[in-house]
């Protein structure tokens, strides 16, 4: 199975991955890790992605996109796999479709993780106090959740206009979640 989580900051969806990828026997690919391994490795796409990232900039698409590529030409990927973080935008979206034409598959379903800003902002703000992180400010974590809004709401669009979009509820437990996901995926 081929898929794509998406979901606002704090909506669980490197934990969700984890679970799902899991059940299904597939990778859960993150562009973090996919970030951090051709960091560490020295890639040519690593050291580009690199420049950006000292800089606090965002990855270049065009970077994001090769390294992606590359990543699902793995032989892990072969029965599928399950992209946290990407895409993120729809050009992104539009380039994941090309890749994955060229090799004759499709995605099988897009999960949104739905989950309510105050839900959000209280899960943040906790993990903040838990890691130490004094920079995760109730007011930098709604930006965070507004430049979500206005890069993924084009992105779910997108993937509902192709009928592949499950929209599930993000709150609850941890264990719950992934029931709906699973469910989602056979219903």
């Amino acid at each position: 199975m081929r898929l794509v989580l998406v979901g606002p900051p704090g909506a669980g969806k490197g934990t969700q991955a984890q679970f799902v990828a899991a059940q299904l026997g597939i990778p859960h690919i993150s562009t973090g890790d996919i970030f951090r391994a051709n960091v560490a490795g020295g890639t040519e796409l690593g050291q580009q992605a690199q420049k950006f990232m000292d800089a606090g900039e965002l990855v270049p698409d065009s970077v994001t996109n090769a390294m992606v590529a590359d990543r699902l030409t793995q032989p892990d990927t072969e029965p599928g796999f399950l992209l946290d973080g990407y895409p993120r935008n729809r050009d992104q979206a539009v380039v994941l479709e090309d890749l994955l034409a060229d090799r004759s598959i499709g995605l099988d379903a897009v999960v949104e993780l739905v989950v309510d800003s105050e839900s959000v902002i209280a899960r943040l703000l906790d993990r903040a106090i838990k890691d130490g992180r004094a920079d995760d400010t109730e007011d930098v974590i709604r930006r965070r959740l507004d430049v979500y809004a206005e890069q993924t709401e084009p992105l779910v669009g997108y993937y509902r206009e192709k009928s592949l979009l499950r929209t599930v509820d993000g709150v609850g437990q941890i264990a719950d979640i992934t029931a709906r996901i699973l469910d989602a995926l056979t219903n």
